[in-house]
C-alpha cells in the first residue's frame, strides 16, 4: 500500500534542485534574525589563477561569497540533482522541493477544542453516563436537552449545539447540567476543514523543513518530504604535527578540525560523508582528492607556498580551476575555492582553527547553502559596543557576543584561537581600517546562536 506522503511525492509536480533553487532565489521566505599561514584583487570576475604568480591579487572579501554562491548555482545546473524522498524524521533542515499540499481536512472532523460537555439544545441537559474520548469510534448522536462528557480532540456527536468547559459547567442534585455562564452556538468546536481543505497547498516549494514544518506535514497526512537532497562532503585533514588524542607534546598539537568541522558541516546543510586524515603526504591527497565524489571536498592546512603545502600543486597536477585564491579577510586570508569538475568543487581552509572558521563562513557556507536551496539569510547589523582595530587593507571577522541590541567584540580572536568563537554568538565583519565604538557593523550568526534550524548538528 502506498503511504499518504509516497503518493503525494508522485503526484506532486516534478521539480529539479535547480529549479527548486531558483524558487529559494525568487522567494527567499522568512528573514533570518536581523546567519594557519600568513593577496588583493578588484570586483567583476573570479580570481584568475595564477600559478607562476606568487604576486597575484586576493579576492574582496564579499565577491568570494559572491564567487562560491555562483559557483554553487552552475554545479546545481551541471548536476541535475534529483529531488529525493525523505522520510519525516530525517528532513529536518531540507528544502522542499515539491509543494506541501493537504492529503486531508484539518481537522479532518468535527473535534472538540476543550475538555468538557458536547451539548444538544438549551439547558439544563441530562448527561449520558458514557463519555467521548479521542481516538474513538464516532459516538452516537445527541438529542435535545442531552450532553456527554468529552475530551479534547475527540469526536463531536451529531447534533451537537456547542462545548462546555469543565469549568463553565456544574451539575445539581439530580445530576443534571447547568452553565455558569452563557453557551454560544459552536463554542470550543473545531469544524472540519478550519485550518485547511483537502488540495490546499500548505508551503510553497523553497521551504525551510523546520520542527514546525514536519509537524504540519505529518498532520497533513505525509510520511516523506519532497526535497533538495543535502550536498555531500568530504573532510581531508591535513598536517604531520596533528594529534587526535592526548595532551600536545614534542611539537605536536590536538586536531581541533577534525572534531570541529564535521557538525558544523552538517550545520549548513550538508551531509558529511567522511572525514580523513591524511598528514602531509602529496600523494595521498591526490589520491583522496580524484577518489572522491562528493559535490563539496574540504582540505583543513596546506593552502599557503611552503614546503609541505601541497594543495596548490594537486590542484594543478589534475586541472582544476581557482575561483579563488586568497581572500582579502582577517584571519583566513590562504583560503581558496577550486572547481574540480562540472559539479564539485574544492574549498582549501587554513589550518589555523579561527582562520579555518573565517574560510567556512566565507566560502562554504554561501556553496553549501546555494547546493541545498536554502534560503539566503537576511543581512542584519547592530553597533559595536567597542572600538575594533582593523587590517589596513582587508575585512576582518571578529567573535562578537549580542547584548541589548549591541555587539560586544570578544578577546583571542587570532587566527589559531578558538577561545572567543566558542563563547561568540556571531561574527562581527569589520571594514578595512577598523570601526570605531557605537558604529554599526554587518553581523554573521553562528548554528548554535541563529535558532532556527541551525541548531541542528546531526
Amino acid at each position: 500500500m502506498t503511504s499518504p506522503g509516497t503518493r503525494a511525492d508522485a503526484e506532486a509536480e516534478d521539480l529539479d534542485v535547480e529549479e527548486a533553487l531558483a524558487l529559494v532565489k525568487e522567494n527567499p521566505g522568512p528573514a533570518h534574525r536581523g546567519p594557519a599561514h600568513p593577496g588583493r584583487g578588484g570586483h567583476g570576475a573570479p580570481a584568475p589563477h595564477h600559478p607562476a604568480d606568487s604576486h597575484h591579487r586576493a579576492t574582496p572579501w564579499p565577491e568570494a561569497r559572491a564567487t562560491a554562491e555562483r559557483a554553487a548555482r552552475a554545479a546545481a545546473r551541471a548536476a541535475r540533482r534529483t529531488p529525493v524522498a525523505v522520510p519525516l524524521d530525517a528532513a529536518l533542515g531540507l528544502t522542499l522541493a515539491a509543494p506541501l499540499a493537504a492529503l486531508t481536512d484539518l481537522p479532518s472532523f468535527d473535534t472538540s477544542a476543550m475538555d468538557g460537555w458536547a451539548l444538544a439544545g438549551p439547558g439544563p441537559w441530562e448527561v449520558r453516563d458514557e463519555g467521548v474520548l479521542a481516538g474513538h469510534a464516532e459516538p452516537a448522536p445527541l438529542t435535545d436537552g442531552e450532553a456527554v462528557r468529552i475530551a479534547t480532540g475527540a469526536r463531536i456527536p451529531a447534533d451537537t449545539t456547542a462545548v462546555l468547559r469543565t469549568e463553565h459547567g456544574r451539575t445539581d442534585e439530580r445530576g443534571r447540567l447547568h452553565p455558569i455562564r452563557e453557551v454560544g452556538h459552536g463554542q470550543d468546536i473545531r469544524p472540519r476543514g478550519q485550518e485547511c481543505r483537502s488540495g490546499d497547498q500548505l508551503l510553497p516549494v523553497g521551504t525551510l523543513a523546520t520542527p514546525a514544518v514536519l509537524g504540519l506535514a505529518a498532520a497533513a497526512g505525509y510520511d516523506t518530504l519532497t526535497a533538495v537532497p543535502r550536498p555531500r562532503v568530504d573532510v581531508l585533514v591535513l598536517g604531520d604535527e596533528l594529534l587526535t588524542e592526548g595532551l600536545p607534546h614534542d611539537g605536536l598539537i590536538r586536531d581541533a578540525l577534525g572534531p570541529m568541522l564535521p557538525p558544523w558541516l552538517r550545520a549548513l546543510g550538508a551531509e558529511v560523508r567522511a572525514v580523513r586524515r591524511i598528514g602531509d603526504d602529496a600523494k595521498a591527497l591526490h589520491r583522496a582528492v580524484t577518489a572522491s565524489d562528493a559535490d563539496l571536498i574540504v582540505t583543513t592546512g596546506g593552502t599557503a607556498a611552503g614546503p609541505v603545502d601541497h594543495v596548490h600543486p594537486t590542484l594543478r597536477r589534475i586541472g582544476a580551476e581557482l575561483l579563488v585564491d586568497g581572500v582579502e579577510v582577517r584571519p583566513g586570508h590562504p583560503m581558496l575555492l577550486a572547481r574540480l569538475k562540472e559539479d564539485q568543487h574544492l574549498v582549501g581552509l587554513p589550518g589555523n582553527p579561527l582562520a579555518a572558521v573565517s574560510g567556512l563562513l566565507t566560502l562554504a557556507e554561501p556553496l553549501l547553502r546555494t547546493l541545498a536551496a536554502r534560503p539566503a539569510p537576511e543581512p542584519y547589523t547592530l553597533p559595536l559596543r567597542d572600538a575594533v582595530h582593523g587590517h589596513p587593507y582587508d575585512t576582518r571577522l571578529v567573535p562578537v557576543v549580542l547584548r541589548d541590541e549591541g555587539a560586544v567584540p570578544l578577546h583571542y580572536n587570532g587566527p589559531a584561537m578558538l577561545r572567543g568563537v566558542a563563547a561568540a554568538d556571531a561574527l562581527a565583519v569589520v571594514p578595512p581600517g577598523g570601526a570605531r565604538s557605537g558604529q554599526e557593523a554587518e553581523l554573521l550568526d553562528l548554528p548554535w546562536a541563529a535558532g532556527g534550524i541551525g541548531v541542528c548538528f546531526t
